[in-house]
């Protein structure tokens, strides 16, 4: 046992201080026995009204993040989130991405597995047996598109279509009525893309996406719940089965990192899984 109420895993994670979704869309997921500890990636909430705003904004995202991971590794969590989309694929390659995975794990000091949403968006997308063609909504900013393409491109997905919200600064990203995010998604669908993803761990599109996904009869990516979370909520509508017990729902988790996360890195933290896998299995199944 980890400890009384992590007793099967902690996770730490980091987000923009302006970000007043990614927190409660975390708790809303987490199984019994998990613990979510967030550490603050401290932003001005300045204006954003061009590319070059939104830009300027990536940057002072990205050299927030160490101090960031600092604070939160002093709980010694199981495995680290990045609470933050947009700065998984600023570089515009699988390469920014894995750098970043880096930074992380050289500020904690220990092989802690470490999910970023641009690899938590493609294990999912892979999931739902999605081959190629697929749509965007996210808060953001035209410049994203070729950062996007260059990272999703890389696994073989093409974007046929973008809308972006265009948030006037990073609080308001998380400001939006039910019918704003509906009207966005319907915007990107057709009949020429197999799914929709919305990305932007700032958008509280997670609830919505479970509904989309019957209207539309595709799979759709709720952003705001990325990483490994995402991952499971995906694994969860595809089978169908929102009675899953806490326990499997644990198991599916933990799938669902070690899809985005290296083998060494999560054999040591789910050991008690791998023990159990069996029982758990039984479970999902029963």
């Amino acid at each position: 046992m980890r400890d009384y109420l992590a007793w099967r895993l902690a996770f730490g994670i980091t987000t923009p201080s302006t970000n007043t979704v990614g927190s409660a869309g975390y708790d809303d997921m987490r199984p019994e026995g998990v613990t979510n500890h967030i550490a603050r990636m401290v932003i001005e909430d300045n204006p954003v009204r061009s590319d070059a705003d939104f830009e300027k904004q990536l940057e002072e995202i990205n050299a927030s993040l160490e101090a960031a991971v600092d604070r939160v590794m002093d709980a010694k969590p199981n495995a680290f989130i990045l609470g933050i989309s947009a700065l998984s694929v600023w570089g515009g390659t699988p390469g920014w991405g894995e750098e970043l995975k880096r930074r992380v794990r050289a500020v904690a000091g220990y092989d802690v597995p470490v999910t970023i949403s641009s690899d938590a968006v493609v294990a999912g997308l892979k999931a739902h047996g999605v081959k190629r063609r697929i749509a965007v909504m996210e808060p953001y900013y035209p410049c994203i598109e070729p950062r996007l393409k260059g990272v999703l491109g890389a696994h073989g997905f093409e974007i046929v279509r973008f809308c972006h919200m265009r948030g006037k600064s990073p609080a308001s990203y998380s400001v939006l009525t039910a019918k704003d995010m509906i009207d966005a998604v319907k915007s990107i669908d057709g009949d020429d893309v197999e799914a929709l993803v919305a990305f932007g761990a700032n958008l509280p599109f997670a609830k919505l996406a479970d509904e989309a996904e019957r209207w539309l009869d595709k799979p759709v990516s709720a952003g705001q719940r990325h990483h490994l979370l995402a991952c499971a909520a995906h694994e969860w509508h595809r089978r169908q089965d929102l009675r899953l017990r806490p326990v499997a729902r644990a198991l599916l988790i933990v799938s669902c990192l070690r899809a985005v996360t290296p083998p060494a890195a999560t054999q040591g933290a789910f050991g008690k899984f791998d023990r159990a896998a069996p029982y758990l299995r039984a479970e999902v199944a029963s």
